[in-house]
């Protein structure tokens, strides 16, 4: 059974507990009378009950349906009410915050609007093929890979990684291997050993387990000694493939502005006009990076890290408090980490990353589960699931059986809180997978 299948399964196990304790509450079911005397009821009568409910015309249901209407108009419709004046604000401030962006956008591109224009840029000698100088003009760089069953795109992406213009002695390829099939996990070895032979300086790294996917991944790559003593850090996801100059480009953008904690790129598609599908696709990419992003960083406002195709400086890491396997959206919670902690982020529009698109729906719909929820969505959490139903039973208890304690709503509440836990339905989900 699957977790959506579950889940409605116990949602309904639930709304049933709770119909029940509303019958034994209203005396339809007694359960201090013998269980004969329970099992001759009447199927008419429990029938005229529950109409009875709806309408409000028997006398023991009627006073059911008042308390209904009364808890409806004095607490239920307030609350919806603000609901959807909460929703209106948000609705306003999403359009507000949308024509803002565009606006900013169009000035920039109107007066041309570069980074270099505010903040400090200037090109290393040699162009990054100067080894005698390499020591001495050019900081340690670690490229981190992440990977995870790249059958299709592994050769591209170390390829692109190897090929950086950069002196051979100042650079680090980390290719981070999660691989959990070992065709892949052997290939994309067997690729590192190549490169290896040829003078790069590449490392292959894989774990035990994979506690915090990317993030846990990331974290890992940060502990060997080469990668504390890299004073920049440069990341791409496996479906990226970066120009060779992409180093040259961002790094002094870093060197020469030490309030700056990360440099962005943009992303580009080999494949955006291939179908109907990668068009919509590029065009939100597009709105994504063209507009908020541009706008976001020609204000000095606050944008996040992408994930991908970005150099990060290792200092403003360790100062937001490194990688964090809390979460999925290790991206996103690290720029704010890094943006409170006072460093300041560039887009750098003009630099582009190549990437591939999801050229079918299936696979699109794979992409966007796995950005919205992550890849601790699949899980279920028994734990949570049992004690969400020892709360379901402990409040049927005392519904049925109040005595001079009332806890039952609140005991519903925790119980379907513990039960979206348990299905990790915590985040956003798309309806396919």
């Amino acid at each position: 059974m699957e977790a959506g299948e579950l889940g409605g399964a116990l949602l309904f196990l639930l709304a049933a507990a709770a119909a029940v304790s509303v019958a034994v509450s209203v005396g339809v079911v007694d359960f201090s009378r013998p269980l004969a005397a329970n099992a001759g009821l009447d199927f008419q009568a429990a029938v005229s009950w529950l109409i009875g409910v709806l309408d409000g015309s028997s006398t023991a249901a009627a006073d059911a349906y008042g308390a209904w209407v009364a808890v409806r108009a004095g607490l239920i419709a307030p609350v919806l009410q603000a609901a959807v004046w909460a929703c209106l604000v948000m609705s306003v401030m999403l359009v507000v915050e949308a024509v803002y962006n565009s606006v900013v956008s169009l000035g920039v591109k109107a007066i041309g609007w570069r980074p270099e224009w505010w903040f400090k840029w200037e090109p290393l000698p040699g162009g990054g093929d100067d080894e005698e100088k390499g020591s001495a003009d050019y900081p340690m760089v670690l490229v981190q890979i992440p990977m995870y069953n790249e059958l299709e795109v592994y050769k591209l992406s170390i390829a692109a990684a190897c090929e950086l213009q950069w002196p051979k002695d100042r650079i680090v390829v980390q290719v981070l291997d999660d691989s959990t099939d070992p065709i892949a996990k052997n290939l994309v070895e067997l690729e590192c050993e190549n490169w290896a032979k040829k003078g790069v300086n590449i490392k292959y790294v894989t774990r035990t387990s994979r506690k915090g996917f990317k993030a846990g991944a990331l974290k890992k790559g940060m502990e060997w000694d080469y990668a504390m003593q890299s004073e920049y850090v440069a990341i791409f996801d496996a479906d990226f493939q970066p120009e060779s100059d992409f180093l040259l480009r961002t790094v002094p953008f870093l060197m020469h502005n030490p309030e700056v904690a990360l440099v962005q790129a943009r992303w580009s598609f080999v494949n955006g006009t291939r179908s109907l599908l990668t068009r919509v696709q590029k065009m939100f990419f597009d709105y994504h990076f063209k507009v908020e992003q541009e706008a976001g960083s020609a204000t000095f406002a606050f944008f996040s890290f992408n994930g991908t195709a970005g150099v990060w400086r290792t200092k403003a890491i360790n100062d937001a408090g490194g990688w964090k396997d809390r979460t999925t959206v290790e991206d996103m919670d690290l720029a704010v980490r890094a943006t409170l902690k006072g460093w300041k982020f560039i887009y750098a529009g003009d630099i582009r990353v190549k990437s591939e698109l999801p050229s079918t729906y299936k696979a699109y719909c794979r992409q966007q589960f796995r950005w919205s929820s992550g890849g601790g969505a699949n899980l279920i959490n028994l734990p949570e699931i049992g004690f969400s139903i020892f709360l379901c039973l402990c409040a049927s208890y005392n519904l049925a059986f109040p005595g001079t304690t009332k806890y039952y709503p609140y005991l519903y509440l925790q119980a379907l809180a513990f039960l979206l836990l348990g299905l990790n339905f915590t985040g956003t989900c798309v309806c396919c997978q």
